[in-house]
């Protein structure tokens, strides 16, 4: 039998992402707004915590196992800014011009444009879960001054990725799928999942 579980997102890219990598699992993948979930408060201070505070919300709402996703990007020369505020760093949640416009001003002048994405994945089974399944990933790029590519959301366009010679936002939706630091953390889970 397929297992069930919510998907403790309202970020329409972040949705479309994991649905596609979670495709291969055999499980049917519900988002939360299907189950009325509200926001939940993001007062964690790191990746991981604000995940776990996702999934056990959205579990606790939806009655099912929850899937949470924390993610940004992390800027060496700004001490790791944007980091958890990734999608409100310009101030209004989601708005991902403002946010590019925001991080490039900031590393106006600066040569150091080293920077990586996080994700922290957690899977809990119900909402007091005493051992949730928590999976992180990691991938380093740097800052470029203009944005490339049409793919992708938030600083795809900006994030290029060295090793590939170009921009997230200009990679396929496999190929990104694939290395991006959601992708590995996702295989992570996927393994773990298929263990228990």
């Amino acid at each position: 039998m397929a297992l069930k579980l919510v998907l403790a997102s309202g970020n329409p890219g972040k949705l479309a992402e994991l649905s596609d990598i979670l495709a291969d699992l055999d499980a049917e993948v519900l988002p939360q707004s299907e189950f009325d979930v509200p926001d939940a408060v993001e007062d964690g201070l790191s990746f991981v915590e604000n995940a776990l505070i996702k999934a056990r919300h959205a579990a606790r709402h939806s009655g099912l196992p929850a899937l949470a996703d924390d993610s940004g990007l992390c800027v060496d020369a700004l001490g790791g800014a944007p980091g958890i505020y990734s999608a409100r760093y310009a101030g209004t949640h989601g708005d991902d011009e403002a946010n590019n416009r925001k991080l490039l001003a900031n590393l106006t002048g600066v040569d150091n444009r080293r920077a990586h994405f996080h994700c922290a994945l957690v899977f809990v089974r119900h909402e007091n879960d005493p051992a949730p399944i928590i999976c992180e990933g990691l991938w380093w790029g740097e800052i470029v001054d203009q944005a490339r590519g049409d793919n992708g959301f938030g600083y795809d366009p900006l994030f290029y990725i060295p090793s590939l010679g170009c921009c997230s936002a200009e990679l396929p939706k496999a190929q990104k799928n694939a290395v991006s630091h959601r992708g590995q953390a996702l295989a992570k889970l996927l393994t773990r999942l298929q263990q228990r």
